[in-house]
């Protein structure tokens, strides 16, 4: 079984189906991290597609900020200010289904899934020593993360934390993970719809386990078109800037 694995589109339908066409015809099934909405002009468009495709999906903060679940008081003004955007925005139908996403960690074929940590929703892990909890409670071999909106992830082998950083090599579209035995990964698949490793292109992943492999993709997309999206939209300066660049 082949999974397609999202993370952080971020209510970026641009970004998502220029994915979804690089991706076309390898994957058997979908699966999502998290922050379906939040920050981009276009959530319900990308909830509508999240649905269509069946993937199974688990909550992000701005999923529950932006269906009103939680508030948004711990979010940055300019977050803040995209959540309760959303909220006016999303037809009654999505809005509910945002309000039902199940919590992480989940499992799916023997891996896990969050969208922070496995601990806590929430948890931000950018270093060895905030995955180090991560990788010794894992209940699985593999555990795909978000939240970061950084594609790259963690190792643990021989009680050593090691990093992983993907970067595809000249023109090829992505680079490929062998999963190796006696190893626990933590892995990223990076942001759809706001990618913040300074590459504008959207982000994902593809596994394909049985063959012990993950290939991190990396897909150019129209920038300019969601930022007009998002200018139209009176959306905060600051995001709409940050698509150029990755930041």
């Amino acid at each position: 079984m082949r999974y397609l694995i999202l993370s952080d589109i971020h209510a970026n339908a641009t970004a998502l189906e220029a994915a979804l066409e690089a991706a076309k015809g390898r994957w058997d099934k979908v699966l999502c991290l998290g922050d379906v909405v939040g920050y981009g002009p276009d959530p319900n468009e990308v909830i509508d597609k999240v649905r269509e495709l069946g993937a199974t999906t688990i909550r992000g903060n701005h999923d529950k900020a932006g269906s009103g679940i939680a508030n948004a008081d711990d979010f940055n003004p300019v977050a803040r200010n995209v959540a309760l955007w959303t909220r006016d925005k999303l037809r009654a139908e999505n809005r509910v289904w945002l309000e039902q996403l199940p919590t992480g960690p989940a499992t799916v074929d023997g891996f896990s899934l969050v969208h922070g940590a496995h601990r806590d929703e929430d948890e931000y892990v950018f270093a060895p020593a905030q995955a180090l909890d991560g990788l010794l409670d894992a209940p699985s071999q593999i555990t795909f993360f978000g939240h970061t909106h950084l594609q790259g992830g963690f190792t643990l082998r021989d009680n050593k934390v090691g990093v992983l950083h993907f970067k595809p090599a000249g023109d090829a579209p992505f680079s490929t993970l062998t999963i190796e035995p006696d190893t626990t990964y933590l892995l990223n698949p990076g942001s759809v719809g706001q990618p913040r490793d300074g590459d504008p292109r959207a982000a994902f992943a593809i596994s394909d386990l049985p063959h012990h492999t993950v290939d991190f993709w990396r897909v150019p997309y129209d920038v300019e078109a969601v930022q007009k999206r998002m200018a139209a939209a009176e959306l905060p300066e600051p995001l709409i800037n940050r698509l150029s660049f990755g930041r």
